[in-house]
């Protein structure tokens, strides 16, 4: 018989869609089914630094929430317990204070925690884990880069969101004969790129997986120029490896920019740029960022009920299962540029740019 009575909710990292779906189930899950009490811990871990902003999360609280994007208790991508910063006397210092959150959420009456989160946030639960706190997470990131899981929730939503304005821009590239750059989010791995590439009719993609070259892409415009094609679509992925050329010139800002400046200058055509931002992070999420972050929240609940903390769910061969959270961090999911969606992409003549 489990010994949880009331266990805690924190969202960490960049915001995606589907969070509050997480939330929603943890809370319906751990209240109806297991009669527990549930403390909202706001912006992260940070809201264990000053427990007095937690507040207890009722089913009320929960209502309505589901296709709201964002999180009802915010979140934050520097808070880490291990290295917070503070400012003692005008200098910058860097103390551990786990001991202290850990402490705060035991005053809080707080069992055991679920910390929704991507590979940092998972790193700093597994940290807490190993000093004695009982966590179990859950995998979140829109760029869908975490190995341990198939999916992640707020990657469709993302897709969705790249390919909508893809195809906005397709029109218009289009009838005003340009070579049109759209820059995409997927800061490691190419997935956002790879799959609102393809969904949405794009004829370069650029991904960090796939070394490419300014000039194999322009000589790709030429080449579809010969065919009577007069407009181009190119989508970047935000972490795209610059080639050398490109990499000597690069002085921070938009990559989306850097790569539209050097077609440009060596294709001489007009080239137009849109930077998609964090207008992928937002919005409403689809229903299957629904489902699966439902499926998520109650696995987390089902999780602390049998004890399994230092555990992170996961989805794999579309079922719901358990990892350990050190297995999990720090091992990317990349894109396979032998893989059956690259070789999908090449078939139908989409270049990479190599």
């Amino acid at each position: 018989m489990s010994d949880i009575r009331c266990i805690g909710i924190c969202t960490g990292g960049g915001d995606a869609p589907g969070l509050n779906a997480v939330i929603r189930a943890a809370v319906k899950c751990a209240f109806l089914k297991y009669q527990w009490k549930v403390i909202g811990i706001p912006d992260g871990f940070d809201g264990l630094i000053w427990p007095e902003r937690s507040r207890e999360l009722t089913l009320k609280d929960v209502s309505g929430i589901l296709p709201r994007g964002g999180t009802i208790l915010g979140t934050t991508n520097r808070g880490n317990p291990f290295c917070y910063k503070t400012v003692e006397n005008g200098h910058e210092v860097i103390r551990d204070i786990s001991d202290e959150v850990i402490a705060n959420a035991a005053k809080l009456g707080i069992d055991a925690i679920i910390s929704i989160g991507g590979d940092g946030s998972q790193k700093i639960a597994l940290d807490l884990f190993r000093k004695g706190m009982k966590i179990v997470g859950v995998p979140k990131t829109i760029d869908n880069d975490l190995s341990a899981t198939e999916l992640t929730f707020g990657f469709d939503t993302a897709v969705q969101t790249a390919t909508e304005c893809i195809d906005k821009i397709h029109t218009t590239a289009e009838s005003h004969h340009r070579i049109m750059v759209v820059e995409v989010m997927g800061r490691d791995a190419g997935w956002i790129a790879l799959e609102a590439g393809i969904a949405g009719g794009a004829h370069v993609i650029l991904i960090p997986e796939i070394p490419f070259t300014v000039e194999n892409i322009c000589n790709y415009v030429t080449h579809r120029e010969g065919y009577g094609k007069r407009f181009t679509i190119v989508v970047v992925a935000e972490g795209i490896k610059l080639p050398p050329e490109l990499k000597q010139i690069s002085r921070g800002g938009s990559v989306g920019m850097l790569i539209g400046d050097a077609i440009s200058l060596v294709s001489r055509k007009e080239v137009r740029v849109s930077v998609l931002g964090h207008i992928q992070r937002g919005g409403s999420p689809t229903p299957f960022d629904r489902v699966l972050a439902t499926r998520f929240g109650v696995a987390a609940v089902d999780l602390i009920a049998q004890g399994g903390f230092g555990k992170m769910v996961c989805l794999q061969q579309e079922r719901i299962k358990a990892v350990d959270i050190a297995d999990a961090v720090g091992l990317m999911k990349a894109v396979d540029p032998q893989g059956e969606l690259v070789r999908t992409a090449r078939a139908i003549g989409i270049c990479f740019g190599d």
